[in-house]
């Protein structure tokens, strides 16, 4: 192989990288090695040194051109370093003076061709035999020196400078030749780049000119649309006007999707906050999508909070795009039943509110494996079934892109067939304390019915200059306007618009930006410094099919008095000229009250969701007083017997189960619910809460719902399951102090960490009459509790990380061991948290209550003391005569 077939070869990107390093340094290899044969030659050096040497170097040169024509560089690399490292260097060692000679240059350049050719597991191999041959070498050097053919002084000097010289110089050049790749490659990356980046602006560019073609037709129909519904029509004709209104507008918001895709994708998407009013925006919203919902025959609601405030800082338009492509997403995907927006407070914190938006349908819902592709570009899941829905796959990233940038989050709860439910919550700046309140409901807003237009104010001495290229646009503007009164005059160029401002004076200007000749920006500044102009001080607004925020920035920055983008409706071009006339010019008509649509409904307190609801299992033995008071929704567990299963503490209660298994042939056994029942009572939980946190069993137990209960939740993204570590009122003290930071306003996360610290500080036990129950659900060998019966032993029942063990005996009569157990428990009361004491029992008297009451009041003093009947679960494994103290440290309040 020649060296300009070799030189083709290092510069071709046909090879990988690593590849051509292979190449550079074999071949310098091979160079260092014919210097080497020629040292050898004229030292006159013995004939098997010279044949071991050119075998070498033509078998590494026939590996080399093998691996280059096969495309196998890696087994290549592999072949060569062996003949280098595991063979060529021990050779020299032993021959040419061990430690004393050239041998310790060439083992280091052997670790230099390992690093530079191989990778992974195979460099990592290599390394480690290399090593291991340095120290064998190394090692007979030492113990066995008649081993190594030692040369005289000059020729290991002399040997020893060459071989650094050589290999000093291939070092060099493979480490020269790798940075010039890697120049290459920046170089090559940068052009790419900027291709990229040139790609990037023309689709921008072409995004922007099509939304502004777009934008500049669906003006003339959406507001000669609103024309035809401000006039004296039939009810069928006002139908098909209102249709094609919410047609257009949803025409509008895809076209807005696309230019937005395209911003997100070039890093050029900028929020724009405003001050607005949440009702305004819920009444455009509503009147879009109304009209959709009832086509299809599903109920929409929205339900909206009295407690938010009447005006928040915010991108209200991309607020609105958010929500008009969730729900249109919710209306596409639900064939019968209902769809619902709810919006609701959040947490408050230094002057920003966290305004929750949740959007529920009873539509197909989600599998849960395909939750995690839901807000990706492009990508719509269950496409087999969805096929016949149509949808370009954009909306819901959108809305992931925009919810990021605004810091807010999105969480997703669905049940396949059932239905979904979205969450976004958004922060936005308070502006006022005062609440939006309960407000009015007109029901001759609704969307599709005809009504009739009355315009805000008139002002027939007013003077307005409409300036657009485009006759269509003249015509929609002076429509809309007609009811003002106002004198509109119309030009179609910026030429002509500096021949009216000469000689006349206008009180407002409505400005197009792209026209031929003279643009909008150009014909404003010449209207601004016209000599002699009648206009230097008019109020000049830019109508301009040109949405976005950066385009409000430049026409800001252009010395605009307003922005206003096509497609237009008549109410926002009346205020915006409202807002611009002096006011000894306008009169208002009417009362100018802003009504929301029929379907809005102002909730009352007790239709808030929840921020955190805390839900358990029937097996937390919790008494009913508690549950009632924090609202703790309970999963029950199952009973199983012969005669069928029963829902724990729901169709079957623990007296009529112990007297049931008073027959010992009777066999009981408990279970959990499905993974199906579980996901059913997480979805109707979120129907009140916009997050859960599940309090479950401990999940090292046998037959625990811990496990299954983790995988139910994965259908949703905002339940949380907590294995408690404990069971019975050790679990339900978890759940307490859950209910109690829910109340205090803490976040899932703060609840969750704080309950992970809290296990550790809870004390479950219970102390039992024999191991008979236990026995028989196959949880003790039937010898052992034979045996502590026969002994009369009262084992004491301990939960260790989340598993059940015996941890005490106590031997004697009953009321002793009682006492000695009500002693362990309570010995050190000092750091026991003494609020609450659940004292939890299976078939006990009332008067057994009343004595271990009073053994506990000589010991510490509780605030709270509950007696809780374990629950039949619970009784299954314990059977009469058990129970237990369940207390936690008086530290977990600190955590």
């Amino acid at each position: 192989m020649s060296s300009g077939q070799i030189n083709g070869l290092l510069f071709s990107d046909q090879y990988p990288q690593k590849d051509r390093l292979f190449i550079l340094i074999t071949s310098l290899t091979l160079f260092a090695w014919s210097v080497k044969l020629a040292e050898i030659i004229i030292a006159a050096a013995p004939v098997y040194h010279i044949l071991f040497l050119v075998f070498s170097m033509v078998l590494i040169a026939a590996v080399m051109i093998h691996a280059i024509r096969t495309g196998r560089g890696k087994l290549g690399a592999a072949a060569v370093a062996v003949i280098i490292c595991l063979v060529y260097t021990p050779n020299v060692f032993f021959h040419d003076g061990g430690i004393y000679g050239e041998a310790p240059i060439w083992f280091l350049f052997s670790v230099f061709y390992i690093s530079t050719c191989l990778s992974g597991r195979t460099m990592i191999i290599y390394l480690a035999a290399e090593l291991a041959e340095a120290f064998g070498c190394w090692y007979c050097s030492l113990r066995f020196p008649e081993m190594i053919t030692q040369e005289s002084v000059f020729s290991a000097h002399t040997f020893s400078l060459i071989a650094l010289i050589l290999t000093g110089m291939t070092v060099s050049i493979t480490v020269g030749y790798r940075n010039l790749l890697y120049r290459l490659e920046v170089r090559k990356s940068l052009g790419q780049k900027k291709e990229i980046e040139a790609l990037n602006e023309a689709q921008n560019h072409f995004f922007s000119s099509m939304s502004h073609e777009i934008r500049t037709p669906i003006n003339t129909i959406i507001a000669l649309n609103e024309m035809i519904l401000r006039e004296n029509i039939n009810d069928e004709v006002a139908e098909d006007a209102a249709n094609i209104q919410s047609a257009s507008k949803m025409l509008l918001h895809l076209i807005n999707d696309i230019l937005d895709m395209s911003k997100f994708a070039s890093g050029k998407m900028k929020l724009t906050p405003v001050v607005y009013n949440p009702g305004d925006m819920l009444s455009e919203i509503v009147g879009m999508l109304w009209i959709r919902a009832k086509e299809k025959g599903l109920d929409f609601q929205v339900h909206v909070s009295p407690d938010i405030p009447v005006e928040l800082l915010g991108d209200e338009v991309r607020i609105k795009q958010i929500l008009i492509n969730v729900l249109n997403n919710a209306i596409k995907y639900t064939q019968q039943g209902s769809v619902s927006l709810t919006i609701e407070p959040g947490e408050t914190e230094n002057g920003s509110l966290n305004v929750v938006y949740s959007v529920s349908d009873t539509g197909i819902g989600i599998k849960k494996e395909n939750i995690p592709y839901l807000f990706s570009a492009f990508k719509r899941v269950d496409e087999e079934k969805n096929r016949h829905i149509e949808g370009t796959g954009l909306g819901l990233s959108i809305v992931r892109q925009f919810v990021d940038l605004m810091g807010g989050k999105i969480t997703v709860n669905s049940i396949y067939t059932k239905g979904s439910t979205f969450i976004i919550e958004i922060p936005q700046k308070i502006v006022t304390t005062q609440k939006i309140g309960e407000i009015k409901i007109d029901s001759e807003s609704v969307p599709g019915q005809r009504r009739e237009h009355v315009a805000g104010f008139e002002a027939p001495e007013a003077k307005v200059l409409v300036v657009d290229d485009n006759a269509s646009n003249l015509l929609v503007v002076s429509k809309l306007l007609r009811e003002t009164k106002v004198q509109v005059e119309t030009v179609s160029c910026g030429e002509d618009a500096l021949k009216r401002t000469l000689n006349q004076h206008y009180h407002v200007i409505f400005m197009d930006h792209l026209m031929p000749e003279m643009d909008g920006i150009e014909c404003l500044k010449a209207i601004r410094s016209q000599i002699g102009g009648q206009c230097k001080e008019s109020k000049i607004v830019v109508l301009t099919a040109n949405a976005g925020s950066e385009n409000k920035v430049l026409y800001e920055k252009a010395g605009f008095d307003g922005y206003l983008t096509k497609p237009i409706t008549g109410d926002i071009l009346e205020k915006e000229l409202y807002r611009l006339l002096p006011r000894n010019l306008a009169f208002t008509t009417g009362n100018g009250e802003d009504i929301l649509r029929e379907t809005v409904s102002w909730m009352k307190k007790e239709q808030r969701k929840k921020t955190v609801a805390i839900t358990t299992e029937s097996v937390a033995d919790l008494p009913q007083e508690i549950i009632e008071r924090y609202g703790i929704a309970v999963l029950p567990h199952m009973v199983c017997t012969a005669e069928g299963d029963f829902l724990d503490g729901v169709e079957i209660e623990t007296k009529g189960l112990l007297d049931y298994m008073n027959d010992r042939e009777r066999k009981v056994r408990t279970g959990i619910p499905d993974v199906q029942t579980v996901e059913a009572f997480f979805a109707k939980q979120l129907t009140t809460a916009n997050n859960i946190i599940h309090i479950s069993i401990s999940g090292a137990l046998t037959n625990s719902g811990c496990t299954i209960a983790q995988e139910a939740a994965r259908a949703f993204n905002n339940v949380t399951v907590i294995d408690s570590g404990h069971l019975s009122s050790g679990q339900g003290l978890m759940v307490i102090e859950a209910c109690r930071m829910a109340e205090d306003g803490k976040s899932p996360e703060e609840i969750r960490e704080h309950l992970e610290h809290m296990k550790s500080r809870i004390h479950t036990s219970f102390v039992v009459d024999s191991l008979d129950f236990l026995a028989r659900a196959e949880q003790v060998s039937s010898r052992v509790a034979g045996v502590t019966k026969a002994l009369m032993a009262k084992p004491v029942l301990v939960l260790k990380h989340g598993r059940m063990g015996v941890g005490k005996v106590f031997f004697g009569a009953r009321e002793n061991v009682w006492k000695q157990y009500i002693r362990s428990v309570l010995r050190s009361p000092s750091s026991i948290d003494r609020r609450i004491l659940f004292v939890t029992y299976v078939g006990i008297t009332n008067r057994d209550m009343e004595w271990i009451r009073n053994q506990v009041e000589k010991r510490a003093k509780f605030e709270n003391i509950y007696f809780q009947q374990a629950s039949p679960v619970i009784a299954v494994n314990c059977g009469s005569g058990t129970f237990g103290l369940l207390v936690r440290d008086a530290d977990a309040r600190n955590e």
